[in-house]
């Protein structure tokens, strides 16, 4: 029987009326219509219908501990919000989630906070910029750094374009994209640009395009040409930073040191917050120490600062990123083998509680062994060659199909899956075994 949706259809009708598409952001707009949460409740949302979901969009990302925060959390954004909304003076607490950052990632000297993951990378570049005099900028083709004008850019390093309307293309000629896993690309970026190039951004794993893992060394080269060419090494971990990796984040994970890194999501425990992190005698460019201008009214606003450190000390704490790293191996072994036989040309990708599986178009066999939980670029796995390894790779997927029919499909079991197949899934500390074993099972009864 299928679920009574009628409030979330009411309410995208007036949405339509008053908002741009119905939503304030496009990636909430859902075929046929959003499904409106009214309230969280641990790993669960719940809509205006009153229909229960298991949740793996997780706020995109940000909500590692679920929809309920731990008591001491809990108190700790309540006490702050009842102290003042805000002042545009210092406060001790940013202080405070500073040198947590700056304790647990090797890379991370200093710290400036800002608003959003869009504004960190917007600021990165422009520091980048700043520091080296330079203005030519590498980034991943199908990576996603926000909605900047710097990144919102397509094709090749020959032929970049605005991929969006609304930035002069004269933007778009200081950006140049080359493939992500593709060592040959960089190298020859470099040779035909490398004293213009400020610096190389990019995500550790590509998080917005599927889930896709860096191959063995492409990091590291990376980090050789930056050191080369004097450009700087910058890593986009506003998905990944404190969920892939633990406090030492995909970095640490993946033992690379960025000359810059920027975070999001959870380093502000579900409230709005981005952040750059870098060598100190980078990101003193930054104004007022340095000759970079960056500031804004809510940067540092007291109630996310005290609900990031709140958060992030509870992770260190207590047994969370043992408790969602399980859970999200767990998943990725459970699809690979609900997939083995029904559709074996599908790739499970992602890492530590990120996962997905990715509608992709081969003939190639199913994963074994060394990429059982989730595609690592092994290439002693059987269909090595044939798993995506570039945004390019996920976007000739079978991505029709993820949303017109499998995600509604999800939808009617009980399982809100985001809006489209770039998109990653999170598991959170909310999550549980039972609720693994009920996801499997929904996806299961899609392939029968």
């Amino acid at each position: 029987m299928a679920r009574n949706r009628e409030s979330s259809r009411d309410l995208y009708d007036r949405a339509l009326s008053v908002m741009p598409g119905g939503v304030n952001s496009s990636v909430r707009a859902t075929q046929p219509y959003p499904t409106f949460v009214r309230k969280g409740d641990g790993a669960h949302v719940i809509d205006h219908d009153g229909n229960r979901y298991l949740d793996y969009v997780m706020g995109y990302g940000p909500l590692l501990l679920g929809h309920d925060m731990p008591e001491r959390v809990s108190a700790a954004v309540q006490r702050a919000a009842s102290e003042g909304p805000m002042y545009g003076a210092p406060t001790e607490v940013e202080v405070d989630l500073a040198e947590f950052v700056v304790r647990h990632v090797p890379s991370v000297e200093m710290v400036r906070f800002v608003n959003s993951g869009t504004e960190a990378t917007v600021s990165a570049v422009r520091l980048a910029r700043g520091y080296t005099g330079r203005n030519k900028i590498v980034v991943m083709q199908g990576g996603y750094h926000g909605a900047q004008e710097s990144t919102l850019v397509e094709g090749d390093p020959d032929h970049p374009r605005p991929s969006t309307s609304g930035i002069p293309p004269a933007f778009a000629r200081e950006t140049l994209p080359v493939p992500f896993n593709d060592e040959r690309a960089l190298r020859e970026v470099f040779e035909a640009h490398g004293d213009d190039i400020a610096c190389v951004l990019t995500e550790p794993i590509l998080g917005n395009t599927g889930i896709v893992a860096p191959e063995t060394g492409y990091h590291e080269t990376i980090r050789e040409l930056c050191d080369d060419h004097g450009a700087l090494y910058v890593l986009d971990e506003v998905i990944t930073g404190f969920r892939v990796g633990g406090p030492g984040c995909a970095q640490g994970k993946l033992g690379v040191t960025p000359d810059l890194t920027t975070f999001g999501k959870i380093v502000g425990g579900g409230f709005p917050v981005g952040a750059i992190g870098g060598r100190a005698e980078v990101v003193e460019e930054f104004s007022p120490s340095g000759d970079v201008f960056q500031s804004g009214t809510f940067s540092g606003h007291p109630v996310t600062m005290a609900a990031g450190l709140a958060t992030l000390r509870y992770c260190a704490e207590n047994d969370v990123y043992g408790h969602v790293n399980d859970l999200g191996e767990r998943l990725r072994e459970g699809l690979a083998e609900v997939v083995a036989d029904r559709e074996p040309g599908y790739t499970v990708v992602g890492t530590d509680s990120m996962f997905k599986l990715i509608f992709s178009r081969s003939d190639a066999p199913t994963q074994d062994d060394p990429c059982s939980g989730g595609c690592t670029q092994d290439p002693s796995c059987a269909r090595y060659a044939a798993c995506p390894k570039t945004g390019g790779d996920v976007d000739d997927a079978e991505t029709q199909r993820w949303e017109r029919l499998f995600r509604p499909f999800m939808e009617e079991q009980g399982i809100l899956l985001p809006a489209n197949q770039f998109e990653s899934q999170f598991v959170s500390y909310a999550h549980t075994e039972a609720d693994v074993e009920e996801t499997l099972e929904a996806y299961k009864a899609f392939f029968e």
